[in-house]
């Protein structure tokens, strides 16, 4: 940051400003009004607009306008499927000038070390990553993950620049019901920011949740409940991932009145969802189509999140803040044509200038080699709970059904759409598997299988039949983890992760081509989900209701217990 004597020079004119942007006309968030005049930038800070300046730089942005940069309020960087570096590269050009992360996906694979990775590359990227510390290592004991982290563990990690406060804790019954673990990692951030995560949760239980301190939130799934937790004095966060579609649901809550008070976020989004439809430039694009003012679209996009946050520094082209600006053709198109991060225009050449950082988390599939015969599911009475899947949604139903058992085996059943799901346990700790059924996929052959698997990012795997099954899930430890898609003894289509069997060391470009083909090669079996590989990986986590399935078997996750 540039000096104070200087800042404020350059903001009177005195001298020429570092950078001007020049011919476009700003959207102030607080009046809703257009600013004409210049908006002049010193470092990273804008120092005057609605005036006239002189520049050492000037960038014509004539008939354009001008809105603060985007903040990704909650994601995991780890499901964008590349480096920190490559989801730089994929989404500050689309005006994602600040992106709030929760490296808990890493973190369940090798620890601290995770986290050190993401606060490290956050020091290099052109945007700026801003990472809290991981709350819920593993999510719950129901489920064996690569690493466990305390609140002894989190001490250390705090104080970091990057470091806002401790990441979503997903944990709500450890929280409610007084965990001791749960209270030590309360205790240690009392005062701070802490992200929440409580999925259905009301009255009472809502309330102790928010008694905890903890003010932001990413799961209401319905405007009834994002009203009940806007009421209980959390900033709600809408989410539009590429599994977690919440947007349309909750669209009709955010109005001028609320959006002080309301976010937007992607937690998991793709680079194959990113290239067809976009990232908040999506979110932003889809709120004004569906009623939302620009005002309180654009508010839900920057201010409100830097607000919510602490980030006192950003979400306003005005001067004294960040340089974070993003420059549409329209507030309806929000098309970005040029951004700038911090004073830094996000060009190949910004880019190209960073110093990268070696990836770490190589080597962590330690699976067991499967055999076709260890996805049998044995039991003796034929009623059989059963995963039904809501595509769009990580929630899920508990089903029934009666499954006849033969041979000692509860066979898949192609007529009813009844698939099985299994998780090997991959972070070479006990072996486990677990099998169990699930019915969403619509698939009538061979198998998908994924190490992206929420949050233990175990081996998970649906399927029709055995052979591929186990095809697949040994594919996948020889690509050091991904996704593989297998029918009729052979391998379809594949994406290698190896970085902690969750990111690429691919390009994004790389990255959502393989995914096109893996899509394509799941349609092949009779795949009818959108996105079958996120939605398979949320099958895992069981924090989100109703049923789940781990390594340890299934639970239902409205009685926090393994059932089978």
């Amino acid at each position: 940051m540039a000096d104070l004597e200087t800042r404020i020079a350059q903001g009177r004119g005195d001298a020429p400003a570092d950078r001007v942007l020049r011919g476009g006309e700003v959207f102030d968030l607080v009046t809703g009004a257009r600013i004409r005049g210049d908006v002049a930038i010193c470092g990273d800070r804008i120092v005057g607009v609605g005036e006239e300046y002189e520049g050492r730089e000037v960038i014509d942005v004539s008939g354009l306008v001008l809105v603060p940069g985007f903040i990704d309020t909650h994601l995991h960087i780890e499901s964008s499927l590349v480096t920190p570096f490559e989801f730089d590269r994929c989404v500050a050009p689309r005006g994602v000038t600040t992106v709030i992360c929760d490296p808990h996906e890493i973190a369940n694979v090798i620890g601290v070390e995770g986290i050190r990775y993401f606060q490290q590359a956050s020091e290099r990227t052109v945007m700026d990553i801003r990472v809290q510390l991981s709350s819920c290592v593993p999510s719950t004991d129901m489920e064996t993950a690569g690493a466990r982290i305390e609140a002894e563990d989190l001490a250390p990690l705090r104080g970091h620049p990057s470091g806002i406060g401790l990441a979503e804790f997903m944990n709500y019954p450890g929280v409610i019901h007084r965990d001791p673990g749960a209270m030590a990692k309360l205790r240690l951030f009392e005062g701070g920011h802490v992200d929440g995560h409580c999925p259905l949760l009301s009255g009472k239980d809502l309330n102790a949740y928010c008694a905890a301190g903890i003010r932001t939130e990413h799961e209401a799934t319905s405007a009834e409940e994002a009203l009940e937790k806007l009421r209980k004095g959390m900033r709600v966060l809408i989410r539009e991932g590429s599994v977690s579609k919440d947007l349309e649901a909750l669209q009709p809550v955010l109005s001028d009145v609320t959006a002080p008070y309301m976010c937007l976020c992607t937690d998991d989004r793709n680079p194959l969802d990113i290239a067809e439809h976009g990232h908040l430039d999506f979110m932003i694009r889809e709120l004004i189509r569906l009623g939302c003012s620009p005002l309180a679209a654009y508010r839900a996009a920057s201010l409100s999140g830097a607000e919510a946050f602490g980030l006192k520094d950003r979400g306003l082209v005005a001067p004294g803040y960040r340089a974070d600006i993003v420059a549409v053709s329209s507030l309806e198109a929000c098309d970005a044509r040029v951004v700038l991060c911090g004073g830094v225009v996000a060009d190949d050449a910004a880019f190209a200038a960073r110093e990268e950082i070696a990836p770490v988390g190589r080597g962590s599939v330690n699976a067991p080699r499967v055999r076709a015969e260890d996805f049998r599911a044995t039991g003796n009475r034929e009623e059989t709970d059963v995963i039904g899947i809501l595509e769009g949604k990580i929630i899920t139903e508990h089903l029934r059904e009666e499954i006849a058992i033969a041979d000692g085996d509860k066979r898949p059943d192609v007529a009813r759409d009844l698939a099985r799901i299994a998780v090997v346990e991959r972070h070479g700790k006990n072996g486990n598997i677990a099998t169990g059924f699930v019915r969403g996929f619509g698939m009538t052959a061979g198998a998908i299988a994924s190490t992206v698997c929420h949050d233990h990012h175990n081996i998970v795997c649906v399927g029709q039949d055995y052979e591929d099954m186990a095809l697949a899930a040994n594919r996948l430890s020889e690509l050091e983890g991904g996704f593989v898609v297998t029918r009729g003894g052979d391998v379809l289509a594949e994406l290698a992760l190896p970085v902690a069997g969750l990111m690429s060391l691919e390009p994004f470009e790389v990255v959502r081509d393989r995914l096109v083909e893996l899509r394509d090669a799941a349609k092949g079996l009779g795949v009818e989900l959108t996105e079958p590989f996120l939605q398979l990986a949320f099958l895992a986590l069981p924090v989100i209701p109703a049923l789940k399935i781990t390594d340890r078997g299934m639970v239902d996750v409205t009685k926090f217990e393994i059932i089978a």
